[in-house]
């Protein structure tokens, strides 16, 4: 591999040196850069001169990308492109991204626009690493297990909400969409299984409430040990990549009242599969709208 990379931790993430997103890339460029998100799952790159069309010219080559949210309109101009500004919310709990719909992204793009002077960094935690460090039998149970996930019991939940942040919870639970996956995906990529669960999840299926709480739990601390984790520290200008199918972020609220925005646009993936071939199932909504993955397939939910 020709690409100038820099590990970043043992279990997840690199910087790409000598790469400019904003730039023509040749398809042997496109290509190592897809392997290196295999490898790494998580890539940062130095983009000072993107802009939005610009950032989705660079997600397109991973894949043909996606609305920017099954409920959430883009901004401006731009449908295709997320705006993720504090003032409408904090998204500080460990999620994937968009699980609640059949099909959820294969790769999240987030370009940094405004940074607070201090704080407000990134996690990205990598699922297969969490999974291969279960114990034995813990790893079989979860092969088995299958979880339902809905947006109406999403991972920014509060009791104290401002009305900008109000107002932004209405319109992302105006549409309710149920889905179940399994707890253990395949990638259909590279093969590696990875614990598919996060803030999206509501239960586990054939478990009481209180069951699935602590199963959630006993699975999620695993996801979130410290080894497992990318902690990025934000400068302006700069792309954060990472594989949505094996692993979840969480953007720390450690930056009191500051602004804090970022922008993000998102590669359509396929429906998840579990370990014994079966593919996830649509409950409630119709995403086709969102996804053309879904669309293309002529895949619409129940």
């Amino acid at each position: 591999m020709s690409l100038d990379l820099q590990k970043i931790t043992a279990h997840i993430g690199a910087r790409v040196h000598g790469i400019d997103p904003a730039a023509d890339l040749d398809d042997a460029t496109i290509a190592e850069l897809r392997a290196a998100l295999g490898e790494h799952k998580a890539l940062v790159l130095d983009a000072p001169a993107l802009d939005a069309a610009g950032q989705q010219r660079f997600a397109e080559y991973f894949g043909p990308v996606t609305t920017a949210h099954p409920t959430v309109p883009g901004i401006d101009g731009a449908p295709n492109v997320l705006d993720v500004d504090s003032e409408r919310g904090k998204a500080n709990n460990w999620h994937t991204d968009v699980t609640f719909v059949v099909a959820p992204p294969a790769i999240s793009t987030l370009r940094s626009i405004t940074i607070p002077p201090y704080g407000g960094e990134t996690l990205v935690a990598n699922s297969a690493a969490a999974y291969a460090s279960l114990p034995e039998p813990l790893r079989a149970w979860a092969d088995t297990l299958w979880a339902v996930h809905t947006n109406t019991y999403d991972y920014a939940r509060t009791s104290q909400l401002s009305d900008k942040q109000q107002e932004y919870r209405a319109v992302f639970e105006s549409k309710p969409f149920e889905t179940r996956h399994p707890v253990v995906r395949v990638h259909p990529e590279t093969g590696e299984r990875g614990l598919f669960i996060g803030g999206f999840v509501r239960n586990i299926e054939g478990l009481s409430e209180t069951e699935s709480r602590d199963v959630i739990r006993l699975l999620q601390a695993h996801v979130t040990k410290p080894e497992h984790i990318l902690r990025w520290s934000w400068q302006p200008g700069q792309v954060l990549v990472f594989d949505n199918r094996i692993t979840q972020h969480y953007a720390i609220d450690n930056y009191d009242d500051q602004p804090r925005k970022l922008s993000r646009i998102t590669v359509a993936g396929d429906v998840p599969v579990s370990v014994d071939g079966r593919r996830s199932e649509s409950l409630v909504g119709d995403a086709s709208h969102y996804t053309p993955s879904l669309a293309e397939s002529g895949r619409t939910a129940a």
